[in-house]
């Protein structure tokens, strides 16, 4: 289940992020590995983290996905092996939060990419998934939260 589309305003936000292309099939092997990898740069540099983990996709997912793991922090982070300082630009975006285990994810983009087309918005390529609430949080995937964002393109 998807909420109701939101059109906001984002500010610029720091990050510390690793960049990974990978098959489609093996993205749940990289996933786990590679947030570990970050939190654990993150914490040795003593820098705070300021939000909840996202993925940039830096292009629509297909047989590849071509992304980043980000963390959003409170400042720059110094690069160390995969992990590198960036920033989430300000943007328009439009945006939901899926309810549910992370398998009907697809389902929620289908949707969610429905309800934009339908709505009359044109997006840029890539997208956004920010975990608020996840296993980490709860055993019971209907509790758990992933927002989905896209950016808006003018028209």
């Amino acid at each position: 289940m998807i909420e109701p589309l939101r059109v906001l305003q984002t500010k610029p936000l720091l990050t510390a992020s690793i960049p990974i292309k990978v098959p489609r099939e093996d993205i749940h092997k990289v996933m786990g590995p590679g947030l570990a990898e970050l939190k654990a740069v993150v914490t040795v540099q003593n820098v705070a983290i300021v939000g909840p983990w996202f993925t940039h996709h830096l292009r629509n997912p297909g047989e590849v996905f071509d992304f980043e793991i980000c963390l959003p922090v409170a400042t720059p982070v110094a690069p160390v092996n995969r992990v590198k300082p960036g920033q989430w630009s300000a943007m328009k975006i439009v945006q939901t939060t899926y309810h549910g285990g992370y398998e009907g994810l697809g389902s929620a983009w289908g949707e969610f990419m429905g309800t934009i087309k339908a709505a009359g918005h044109r997006t840029a390529d890539g997208l956004y998934e920010s975990y608020d609430v996840g296993p980490e949080a709860s055993t019971d995937p209907s509790a758990w939260r992933t927002v989905l964002s896209r950016e808006l393109v003018e028209t």
